[in-house]
């Protein structure tokens, strides 16, 4: 019999329609998915006092970042500012209330990543001219007796327990709300003033500040560290779980202006380090 003559199966009607249904279901949704993302801001999610990475006043290395990529896009910037603290991809992001987040450590599962754009690490902040100066792991004998400052809960901490560092340890905290609260500044007060002997932050926060304010600091990113946790972090831009097409341009104006973004973290005093965490990358000028 030839197929056109053959009886029409109803389970095959069925089978079709659902196919159709399914179809039309996924393209709605890609719809819904794009429409999120606004076509005349570019809309970031962002802490108001989190500096040096973000602030209200637009002076932080990442608010630089964002008037790169708004003016590739042809965009104005437009902030939605909150905490860094415990509900902030929620009360931002998830609420479609804004389109990125600039900085977001790869592998989270509260966000889609981006390609990488940066690679730093945990550093050693600690007088230029003491006997710490240079030291870049955190079982170098140097640091035995020492009275160290270090976030609480942070990837540092886990070593410095190994390495029998804690004993004398001062704890900062980790989750607070910048604008009224200030742990790497005062941790940095209280390396300068003898409190303690180093501090360890996290590079991108450490240095810069530095930088800015502290000029007879030295800063050395702790790449001599084995085991786990690892203490270098690949960063990315978070994005809108699903949101492929909107991740894929922005990883397209990441390639595009890398050279760009490095001079922006290098000229703040960030420690860039190659992919794998295992030596300061070389900026061009």
């Amino acid at each position: 019999m030839a197929p056109e003559n053959r009886p029409r199966h109803p389970f095959r009607r069925l089978a079709a329609g659902l196919c159709l249904m399914l179809a039309a279901a996924g393209a709605a949704g890609a719809q819904q998915t794009s429409d999120l993302v606004s076509q005349t801001a570019f809309r970031v999610c962002a802490d108001p006092a989190n500096r040096p990475m973000s602030a209200e006043d637009g002076s932080g290395f990442e608010n630089r970042i964002a008037d790169l990529f708004a003016a590739e896009l042809g965009l104005p910037v437009e902030y939605t500012w909150f905490p860094m603290a415990t509900g902030f991809i929620r009360r931002t992001l998830a609420a479609n209330e804004c389109d990125v987040v600039i900085g977001y450590a790869q592998g989270d599962e509260l966000v889609l990543n981006t390609n990488h754009y940066y690679t730093s690490a945990y550093v050693l902040i600690s007088r230029a001219d003491g006997p710490l100066s240079g030291v870049t792991g955190l079982g170098d004998p140097a640091l035995q007796g020492k009275r160290l400052g270090v976030v609480a809960g942070s990837a540092p901490a886990t070593h410095m327990v190994r390495h029998r560092l804690m004993a004398r340890a001062r704890g900062y905290e980790l989750f607070v709300d910048r604008r009224y609260r200030d742990p790497s500044g005062d941790m940095l007060a209280d390396l300068e003033a003898g409190g303690i002997d180093g501090a360890i932050l996290w590079g991108p926060i450490g240095g810069p500040l530095v930088k800015a304010d502290h000029p007879g600091l030295s800063v050395t990113p702790l790449l001599a560290e084995a085991g786990q946790p690892r203490m270098f972090y690949r960063i990315t831009m978070g994005v809108r779980l699903g949101e492929k097409a909107w991740t894929r341009r922005l990883n397209l104006l990441i390639r595009r202006n890398q050279a760009r973004i490095d001079a922006i973290l290098s000229e703040a005093g960030v420690p860039i380090l190659d992919d794998m965490g295992t030596a300061v990358k070389v900026v061009a000028r």
